[in-house]
């Protein structure tokens, strides 16, 4: 991975499949834990059994990142961390800006692990006087009225939704017309966004309704 342009870089995440590039994070996890415990070199068998897939799988999916192993030796598990850090982007921090300050948007502004995968949300922001100038983690809530104006200060291209579902469309489109790129969308509605916009809608509900559908199957058999 090393030695490529950001033009290289951006053509080969494209490349990448989607179930490789879900999975690409799990490796990363994984793998900071097994280094936390003082492995150097780990084989693909061993990502494999850890992780509950097979080696082929594993093997096609560190490939993408550049990261090469050894025969009877595996993989030097640090090297295999930095490749996946290059490939995703996560040595480059992101900045953020939020938008909805309730529980949820809370919990993810206060949340230090985003820092291990290059984000930073720089600040959220609510219409509600009340928590409006108010601090949380040492992040600031501001009024969304000054949404546009600081996102194309800093020139912000991540932009986080956390507001109700009868918010989300107007929200969506501000952040569009104050130059945001790609939204992170945790409102309980399915948003549509123009041609050039990359758009992550995250539907907690669906999750628990297959969390649910799933114990119940356990239960019955």
């Amino acid at each position: 991975m090393d030695n490529f342009s950001s033009k290289d870089n951006v053509a080969n995440i494209i490349k990448i499949p989607k179930p490789t590039l879900r999975r690409l994070p799990l490796y990363y996890q994984y793998l900071k834990r097994e280094m936390a415990l003082g492995r150097e070199f780990i084989s693909c068998t061993s990502i494999a059994e850890g992780m509950g897939l097979t080696p082929i799988q594993v093997r096609k999916d560190l490939q993408v990142t550049g990261a090469v192993g050894k025969p009877k030796i595996g993989y030097h598990t640090g090297a295999v961390i930095s490749s996946i850090e290059e490939c995703l982007g996560y040595k480059n921090t992101k900045d953020a800006l939020l938008v909805g300050a309730g529980n949820l948007g809370l919990a993810l502004l206060g949340y230090e692990g985003f820092a291990d995968y290059g984000l930073n949300i720089v600040a959220a922001f609510d219409n509600d006087p009340a928590k409006i100038g108010m601090e949380y983690r040492g992040k600031k809530i501001l009024d969304i009225a000054k949404f546009s104006d600081l996102a194309r200060r800093m020139n912000i291209q991540i932009g986080i939704i956390t507001v109700p579902a009868s918010q989300a469309v107007n929200i969506c489109n501000l952040m569009i017309e104050s130059g945001i790129k790609a939204i992170w969308n945790f409102a309980p509605v399915l948003l549509s966004v123009p041609e050039g916009i990359v758009i992550q809608n995250e539907n907690v509900a669906a999750s628990l309704s297959v969390l649910s559908q799933e114990l119940l199957k356990a239960k019955q058999e």
